[in-house]
């Protein structure tokens, strides 16, 4: 350990921890200098001294703004005391439940010379950082240990109760071994020194006490006050968090720096090797969560062991890529995830959070938000999320006044079939001509409004006019808002068929989802109780959405992929599989069926539906059969 290194951080910190705290005192002296002027005054009339009707006056009106301000900042000082500081959502995980864990991380920071953190928590995320949670709107400071003393340093160490709480990335815990996860821990542990220390304690509970207050005056529901109050509130604390954040950022950076330099002795041949384990379960986890949870996440499911569904994703790409064989052979060695008592229920625990911060959904599990283990992915998730779509797709059609094409013939050519899927959005040669004409010339020249979902009016082309040919009726349209124009340049490249279709979807997806909305609307309406988290207000949820809402053009790729894959289990014996990688796989005959999407997307993009026909044949799918819906 260099101790010059930790000594110039923890300096660096704490001169920055007492520009911060000066902050605060000069906003006090603003806020008592009418006071002060106001009691000038009146000692002065007292005495004998500043007399007449000027300095009577003066002394009114410097008395009357003095209270005014006392009363301001008093209230803004009870409110910055009282807001709650915003506290990560995490899985408390008492040492009764992990005493080999929290063995390891006290022998960490016995090593380490710092104190220990006071509890453990986890997140399912891939980092680790120290969260203080002492504020007093979160409870009285339990009492502190016995100090303890000696030891090289910058800061004064002290065992207490109140240090931070170690939050670990649960991914972490899971992937990594035991060693390899203390490697990874040691920088953070380290970090606990600071908050011993009092001057950057106070520092940081006066930034976290701005933030909060700024967060509660910005919500008319949470703010106590009037709006007016809760205006001008607002305002005087982002000025002091304005004025105090360049020292509160590099106060930050101090301790890291610190903390860093501290761990250095800390198996820093391990740390090498722990740090690409790092990346790697990073990417795993990403990986997991948007092609395999997300779907479930979507179909009212959320699946119990995501963490160790991130173990056997990451063990599949450790197969296929040659670069990462050499983790596999890590694998034998013993997981952090056995410093657990319980790891599958810690791991369902983390899994629900997941759900929630990621995707939002209910607070408690109930029939239409349950947990699905792995090994009933497929037909719980899988099946039930393609059978769901093409029903929807279906429905569409239906509103859409689509019906069996002439000539065509069997008793069930009129149920949801792929063949009326793919006759529908069929264009005629000559159009699909035109048509592919249109989307070249759509990408070198700016997009014009399409034609709207709705019915035609009498002033209105039909939407399924050719977009070549067809001549506006009215004016052109004012400029479209951000988001429909998005998702018109997201159709211009499409037949007008599937752009009806396409905005059809994107229509009754929405009612779906208002209506799921609803539902603990009417629920709190009707006087019965709606389960609250302790996390977090649910009108926050999700707190981190995965990705953006599909754009048409997706929700109409997928319905349609989801039409075709139900055919394939109907009528050529495929089954629902699950890809740790890629998430929802069609299987036929064992093997994964590739070589869809260039089908699909044809058949959206130009009307062309020679290509998924040819793909449809060569593995003996039937289009003309009827298939089983939700």
């Amino acid at each position: 350990m260099t101790g010059t290194g930790v000594e110039a951080g923890a300096q660096a910190a704490r001169s920055r921890a007492v520009a911060v705290l000066r902050m605060r005192s000069r906003a006090l002296a603003v806020a008592l200098l009418p006071a002060a002027a106001a009691v000038i005054l009146l000692a002065g009339a007292s005495t004998g001294h500043l007399v007449g009707p000027g300095w009577e006056a003066a002394r009114w009106t410097v008395t009357v703004l003095a209270l005014l301000v006392l009363l301001a900042a008093g209230g803004i000082a009870l409110i910055v005391a009282r807001a709650r500081p915003a506290m990560s959502p995490t899985v408390p995980v008492p040492e009764e439940s992990a005493p080999d864990l929290y063995r390891m991380v006290r022998d960490l920071a016995d090593r380490l010379d710092v104190p220990a953190p006071s509890a453990i928590a986890l997140t399912p995320d891939c980092d680790s950082w120290l969260e203080d949670r002492t504020h007093p709107a979160h409870g009285p400071p339990p009492p502190e240990e016995p100090d303890r003393t000696g030891g090289a340093g910058g800061f004064p160490r002290r065992r207490s109760a109140t240090a931070p709480v170690l939050v670990i990335g649960s991914p972490f815990l899971w992937w990594m071994r035991v060693g390899e996860l203390r490697a990874v821990l040691a920088p953070v542990v380290a970090g606990t020194e600071p908050s011993a220390h009092p001057d950057i304690a106070a520092a940081r509970r006066f930034v976290r006490g701005l933030d909060a207050a700024v967060a509660v005056t910005s919500d008319r529901g949470r703010c106590p006050a009037s709006r007016a109050v809760c205006a001008g509130v607002g305002w005087v604390s982002r000025l002091l968090l304005r004025s105090c954040e360049s020292h509160a950022t590099e106060m930050e950076r101090g301790v890291a720096a610190a903390a860093a330099e501290r761990a250095q002795a800390v198996d820093y041949g391990l740390r090498i090797v722990a740090q690409e384990q790092v990346g790697l379960a990073y990417a795993g986890w990403d990986r997991l969560l948007t092609r395999v949870a997300l779907p479930a996440w979507r179909t009212g499911r959320w699946p119990a062991r995501l963490d160790a569904g991130v173990v056997a994703a990451l063990t599949e790409l450790s197969r296929r890529d040659r670069l990462a064989e050499g983790f596999a052979s890590r694998l034998g060695e013993r997981p952090a995830c056995d410093l657990l008592e319980e790891p599958g229920t810690v791991d369902e625990a983390v899994s629900f959070l997941a759900a929630r911060l990621f995707h939002g959904g209910p607070a408690e599990p109930g029939p239409d938000w349950s947990p699905v283990e792995w090994d009933e992915y497929p037909e719980e998730v899988v099946d039930r999320k393609w059978r769901t779509d093409a029903a929807r797709l279906h429905r569409v059609l239906d509103t859409l006044g689509v019906r069996r094409a002439p000539g065509s013939a069997g008793p069930h050519a009129d149920g949801p079939t792929l063949t009326r899927v793919l006759d529908h959005l069929t264009d005629p040669p000559a159009t699909r001509t035109r048509t592919d004409h249109a989307s070249r010339r759509a990408r070198t020249e700016p997009p014009r409004p399409f034609a709207s979902a709705d019915p035609p009016g009498p002033a209105e082309p039909s939407r399924l006019a050719d977009p070549v040919t067809a001549a506006p009726a009215v004016p052109p349209a004012p400029p479209l808002p951000p988001t429909r124009r998005a998702e018109e340049e997201d159709l211009s490249g499409t037949t007008p068929r599937s752009a009806a279709l396409a905005a059809g979807l994107s229509a009754e997806l929405a009612r779906e989802e208002a209506a799921a909305r609803a539902v603990p609307a009417e629920a709190a309406g009707a006087g019965r109780t709606v389960p609250d988290t302790p996390l977090r207000d649910d009108r926050a949820l999700p707190l981190f959405p995965l990705q953006p809402p599909r754009t048409a053009r997706e929700l109409l790729t997928d319905h349609i992929t989801a039409m075709v894959c139900c055919a394939a289990m109907d009528t050529a014996g495929a089954t629902p599989g699950l890809d740790w990688l890629d998430g929802p796989s069609l299987m036929i005959n064992g093997q994964r069926a590739a070589d869809l999407a260039p089908g699909v997307l044809a058949l959206v993009e130009s009307g062309d539906p020679a290509p998924l026909r040819a793909w449809l044949a060569e593995l003996g799918i039937r289009p003309e059969k009827p298939v089983r819906l939700v």
